[in-house]
């Protein structure tokens, strides 16, 4: 069946680093200063509020599914997004490995119960997409099961949209070489160690098994109602500050902020008497 011929906005003018650069094209642009990035983040981080303050009055229900390589940034970008916002408005996903139970169920059924609800936005770190990911290429799912899923997703997909969710797709791309530095970084640093699965480790070693699959994905998922956006992630700093002005140019918003708030004056304690400190225990100030 022949999929829906998908708007590249993003993708046509993001570099896929996953793959050679063809010839003629021009050189990586240099690491973004970090001044540079945190002036353009906070502008940023401004306009992500007025968006969450949309979002929760008008009742729009937002749905970000994040993708991609292995420390390819996707958590980075994720937590730069929501650091700034309401967690009851702006709530991260991140689903461990299924329990038994789960395996037995339809397969997007563990996903819809975070779907959001009026005026939320969820963040997927990783999503219903793993089928065609890490279980096709790790041989979790069967070849039955993974093709059922290239058949029943675009259909999900449609469904949600179809239901008022607005639903965004970001691939993260990163080069095997910048991959590898970031690897051999965390295994050098005990603070990330955790951040090195076994999957991780695989992936690896499968690299060239994983551009096949997402390429497969891609071909059977990239659809119309909801593209795939690519994301270069060699540049962590420029690829969370595309990202997110990309996000803002999908969602029309207007600037909903409430008015100055004038702090109100303290009551009269009325001979409140606070009980002796010795009575109290304290945390040691050591620093």
């Amino acid at each position: 069946m022949a999929r829906d011929k998908a708007p590249r906005q993003a993708a046509e003018v993001a570099t896929d680093t996953e793959t050679a650069p063809p010839l003629g094209t021009l050189p990586p642009k240099p690491k973004l200063k970090g001044k540079v990035y945190l002036a353009e983040l906070a502008k940023l981080s401004v306009e992500l509020s007025k968006l969450q303050e949309w979002i929760r009055a008008r009742g729009l229900k937002v749905v970000i599914v994040f993708e991609g390589r292995d420390a390819a940034g996707k958590g980075g970008s994720i937590k730069t997004i929501t650091a700034g916002l309401n967690p009851r408005v702006a709530r991260i996903v991140a689903l461990p490995a299924p329990s038994d139970r789960e395996r037995s169920q339809w397969y997007f059924q563990r996903y819809v119960g975070h779907l959001p609800a009026a005026g939320e936005m969820v963040l997927l770190d990783r999503s219903w997409y793993n089928r065609a990911g890490v279980e096709r290429v790790m041989g979790f799912a069967t070849a039955e099961e993974v093709e059922e899923f290239y058949r029943s997703c675009p259909e999900f997909e449609r469904m949600l949209v179809r239901s008022g969710i607005i639903l965004i797709k970001y691939w993260f791309s990163v080069s095997d070489a910048e991959q590898e530095r970031r690897f051999q970084a965390r295994i050098a640093d005990p603070t990330k160690r955790w951040k090195l699965s076994p999957m991780d480790l695989q992936s690896r070693t499968r690299w060239v098994e994983y551009s096949k699959a997402k390429d497969e994905m891609f071909r059977h998922t990239d659809i119309k109602q909801a593209p795939w956006y690519v994301v270069n992630g060699d540049d962590k700093r420029r690829a969370r500050l595309n990202v997110i002005s990309h996000l803002l140019s999908l969602i029309p918003y207007e600037d909903l902020t409430p008015e100055p708030i004038v702090l109100p004056p303290r009551e009269p304690d009325r001979g409140y008497v606070r009980p002796p400190m010795d009575e109290q225990t304290f945390v040691p100030e050591r620093y």
